[in-house]
């Protein structure tokens, strides 16, 4: 139960175009012209569904089209196998031409390891058309170091009809409704909520907006400074996480399930096999590629006020997606990034569904109901924090995940969690 084959969606090998115009030409010392050199590009990202597969495949075959002297090599991988990719071979001193990264602590550590090109120049003519929440986990100290691909939010992606079943007239708006409309599923014989509890990741989920309902946003900051997650106010939040898993409200074997595969949470929530499940932005793109998608039955709400807490209930978590530059990546790899990210190229995977406006004016493409709740929710939100095991130092948001994983699978107290988290963000520096 403990552990199955992580999927890696394989790699490919985009091969490289013929035609098209890109690149001067240089000229040799007889005066001929010669074609520029020959230009290999590592581009790792984690997009394996649809639409975005196909559609950053598309994007990588129409710049290689332009520019016959490059190849680009994508490495595409699922979630936690790209964490652990990039995690290794950052680890051994390099990192990718072009990657995807969340921005946050993640990427400040690699950027203090001198593995980031910093690109506040050559993309000084694109910046100010990006949006400042897009751009903000990316910039560090008046410099940047990618550029967004996506934006959003995490809430909670349900289906209509098993709410109806269960005679949940309009979804919950405080934490108390919440538990109580999974017991009302539960008595309706409905699976209430879908959890990759394997992967871990979106376990810290709950924890964190717990954390940011009952302690406030303030507060999760605070924690990295004064490294001491052992407050009461988080160990309250523990404690509604206990509350929720003593229900018993996730599907048959969620410890060994993952997120994307045909039997893992999103296809569990896709297939109509559980009422909920707590995820991002590009939640009805993954439920529809592992399996059937729910159409006109997905609904979104956000995450629930905490009576008595801290923090505002328009407060967002989340995150985005964006693409950074290796430090000894050809300059060809800051040329991709700018072409991925163009306003004629951003805009159809907006149209599609695919991810949410990080540039301005693009508001208008996005058509699905749920999405452009989502950015609704997002452009009124009083404010934002990154997941946490983005935000914080990888050790200290791993520590985050497994902690927590820990606390859902009945291993761990709320006191246990908030101790493990504090005792590795006191061991960095």
């Amino acid at each position: 139960m403990k552990r199955s084959v992580v999927l890696i969606a394989t790699a490919v090998l985009v091969a490289g175009c013929g035609g098209g115009g890109g690149g001067g030409a240089a000229t040799s010392g007889s005066g001929e012209s010669a074609a520029p050199a020959k230009v290999t590009l590592e581009w790792w990202h984690l997009s394996t569904a649809e639409p975005l597969k196909t559609l950053w495949a598309q994007r990588a075959k129409e710049f290689m089209a332009q520019n016959p002297n490059v190849t680009i090599k994508a490495t595409v991988l699922e979630n936690d196998a790209y964490k652990a990719k990039l995690t290794t071979i950052t680890q051994s001193g390099k990192a990718p031409d072009v990657f995807a990264t969340w921005g946050g602590g993640v990427l400040r550590q690699q950027i203090d390891a001198d593995l980031v090109k910093d690109l506040s120049s050559d993309v000084a003519d694109v910046l100010p058309g990006f949006t400042t929440a897009a751009l903000s986990a990316y910039q560090f100290d008046g410099k940047t170091y990618g550029l967004p691909t996506d934006i959003g939010m995490v809430g909670f992606w349900y289906n209509k009809k098993l709410f109806a079943k269960a005679g949940i007239e309009q979804p919950p708006a405080t934490w108390s409704e919440f538990l109580g409309d999974v017991k009302k599923l539960k008595d309706a014989g409905v699976t209430p909520i879908a959890l990759a509890g394997k992967e871990k990741w979106p376990g810290h989920y709950y924890w964190a907006y717990l954390a940011m309902r009952i302690a406030g946003l303030d507060a999760l900051k605070q924690a990295a400074v004064d490294k001491n997650f052992s407050t009461p106010d988080f160990i309250a939040a523990g404690q509604q996480v206990k509350a929720l898993a003593d229900l018993q409200p996730f599907q048959k074997g969620f410890l060994g399930a993952a997120y994307s595969t045909p039997d893992g949470q999103a296809a569990t929530i896709g297939n109509g096999k559980a009422a909920m499940e707590l995820m991002g932005q590009w939640a009805p793109s993954v439920q529809k590629d592992a399996g059937k998608g729910l159409g006109d039955d997905l609904g979104f709400f956000p995450f629930p006020a905490v009576e008595g807490g801290k923090g505002s209930a328009t407060d967002a978590f989340g995150g985005g997606g964006g693409l950074a530059v290796g430090r000894d990546a050809p300059k060809e790899a800051v040329d991709f990034v700018k072409f991925m990210t163009r306003m004629d190229n951003h805009t159809k995977a907006v149209q599609a569904g695919g991810v949410l406006p990080v540039l301005k004016g693009e508001e208008s493409a996005v058509t699905d109901p749920n999405l452009k709740q989502v950015a609704t929710m997002l452009a009124g939100a009083t404010g934002y924090q990154l997941y946490l095991d983005q935000a914080y130092p990888p050790a200290v948001g791993q520590q985050v995940n497994d902690s927590v994983a820990e606390l859902i699978g009945g291993t761990k107290t709320p006191e246990q969690v908030a101790q493990a988290i504090t005792e590795v963000a006191k061991t960095e520096e």
